[in-house]
């Protein structure tokens, strides 16, 4: 198995090597050409106003709109939010200085700052808060405000929404959606954006690069750069940057963590960005769509019970994630609203003679189990363009062998695997700030809607609590319903296992010696993005 991993990487570390020199001469024309008027930096850093910076995928794109997702985790840099998440992951003022919730639940006001200004020097009003969250709710896109009635601006510091259902979650909805001026919003917008945030754009070529400066009107922290050049490269391209002296800040995957950079250290930052694989608690059958779903395997509670406290986390996180990681055995880990109890895996013996007591006996000697003409095996799933999800999934294969149960890892596009997840458990990842997620993830009655709660779970004693847990009038009280569904003496879903966690992966970066990313938060899921979230603090340290 180690050497199918090995192959894999050599692979493409050998593809790095055959274009090294391209990539670094494509990579100085970049930043001395259409990055602007600077040329490329060398790895004696003299310039300490600039940085360049590679965090993966997606920055580039444009498309900056919070009213269509942007920032929805956590790392928007053009805009801010009513409230904030700090370190804690504790919801506190930003743009909004507190907020009251009537006693139905039902209606959330708002009171502003009264000195903040957009990008372009305009006053933020309650009716641009008020704009953007009903242009959000028209959009359709990935802010969930299905629950939100409609939102009034009272006066220029005063905004109230009313809702159509008790949410206790909308007030974490307003601690990542940033907010857009209703006098400049338009088309373009998206890839231009004026905003309450620390920086603005000043130049962006589409999948090239992204160039930011700061904004001169943000009321917080103000950035100490200049100008922060954000890079689309391939990641060895990248690695190669850096070797070169050419980035400040680089994003790396598992496979390369352990490289050496000149002039550069490794920051591993820890994340509740977890992954782990849906397990079907029904048995095989076929929806109202004549979809086939369900799974005759891990519909039996032994099976899933045997491989969450059977498998070794700390040696598949080994070998599929060059050991960058922490076990994860619930879905919010390390999260306020978190409850799962902790507990020791690789507990072989156990898992085995509780697959055994249900029934599950290898009776042909082929190292597999079987019940009733079943064999204990099953598909699992991978992202093809996704190689640490491919990893786990034939790491997970390999270590379940030693419990008798066979999976067999596969690699399909994104798109199959969500349509095949209800019958073929796939490697999923998931971690934000919003507890809303145990709703998707666990309510019964989402069971079906895209590609939520895919494994058809349903307790009615959960549910129950978070239909209180929506209903609560505070944070605090909301966390309370989360957590007892997950665990409340008795059952939950973290007893139930309809999910089996794996990891939760630690973001790598290498990062220019003396320069310091601030306090960094936990990092939700987002893929290396995150890290930009409180970019305004980061200063070269004297």
């Amino acid at each position: 198995m180690a050497k199918k991993w090995r192959m894999i990487k050599m692979k493409r570390h050998n593809k790095k090597w055959t274009v090294l020199g391209m990539l670094v001469m494509c990579i100085a024309l970049v930043l001395a050409g259409c990055g602007g008027s600077n040329a490329a930096v060398t790895k004696e850093k003299t310039n300490k106003d600039e940085l360049v910076i590679y965090i993966g995928y997606g920055m580039t794109s444009g498309g900056y709109d919070p009213c269509t997702g942007y920032g929805i985790y956590g790392d928007g840099i053009f805009h801010s939010n009513l409230l904030k998440f700090n370190a804690q992951i504790e919801a506190e003022p930003d743009l909004a200085v507190g907020y009251t919730v009537s006693d139905d639940g039902l209606t959330y006001t708002y009171t502003l700052r009264d000195d903040v200004k957009f990008s372009d020097g305009e006053p933020l009003t309650a009716d641009d808060v008020a704009f953007t969250y009903m242009t959000a709710k028209a959009s359709g896109s990935s802010v969930d405000l299905t629950m939100l009635e409609k939102a009034e601006a009272k006066d220029k510091v005063t905004v109230v929404f009313t809702l159509n259902k008790k949410w206790s979650a909308f007030a974490s909805t307003t601690a990542l959606l940033g907010i857009v001026p209703e006098h400049a919003y338009g088309p373009g917008y998206g890839d231009n954006p004026i905003g309450t945030g620390p920086f603005k754009v000043a130049q962006l070529d589409k999948e090239q690069q992204l160039i930011v400066v700061p904004n001169d009107y943000y009321y917080g922290t103000k950035p100490a750069f200049k100008k922060i050049t954000i890079l689309n490269l391939d990641e060895e391209a990248a690695l190669a940057a850096a070797k070169s002296g050419n980035l400040d800040v680089v994003m790396v995957n598992p496979e390369y963590a352990y490289e050496e950079v000149p002039g550069m250290s490794m920051a591993r930052i820890k994340t509740v960005d977890n992954r782990g694989f849906n397990l079907p608690v029904i048995g095989e059958t076929k929806d109202g769509k004549g979809n086939v779903i369900g799974n005759n395997v891990t519909s039996d509670y032994a099976v899933r019970k045997a491989l969450n406290i059977g498998i070794d986390r700390e040696t598949i996180i080994q070998n599929a994630l060059n050991g960058i990681g922490t076990p994860a055995y619930g879905r919010v880990d390390a999260l306020p609203w978190n409850n799962t109890p902790e507990f020791e895996d690789g507990r072989v013996e156990e898992a085995k003679a509780l697959l055994a007591e249900a029934g599950w006996i290898d009776t042909d000697g082929d190292g597999i189990r079987e019940k009733n003409g079943i064999k204990a095996e099953f598909k699992i799933s991978g992202r093809t363009d996704d190689l640490q999800r491919y990893n786990l999934a034939v790491a997970l294969s390999e270590d379940a062998k030693k419990l008798g149960i066979n999976l067999i890892a596969e690699a399909l596009a994104w798109a199959d695997c969500k349509a095949l997840t209800r019958t073929i458990p796939t490697c999923w990842g998931s971690g934000d700030y919003n507890p809303i997620d145990l709703y998707n993830a666990h309510y019964s009655q989402m069971i079906g809607v895209g590609t939520s709660n895919p494994a058809s779970y349903a307790n009615p004693k959960v549910d129950d609590y978070i239909e209180k847990a929506l209903a609560a009038t505070s944070m605090a009280e909301a966390i309370d319903y989360w957590k007892l569904s997950q665990w409340d003496g008795e059952t939950g879903t973290s007893v139930d296992y309809p999910f089996l966690w794996i990891v939760n992966i630690d973001h790598t970066y290498f990062v220019r010696d003396g320069l310091s990313l601030g306090e960094q938060r936990i990092h939700p899921h987002g893929h290396g993005v995150p890290v930009i979230a409180n970019m305004n603090e980061w200063t070269f340290e004297s």
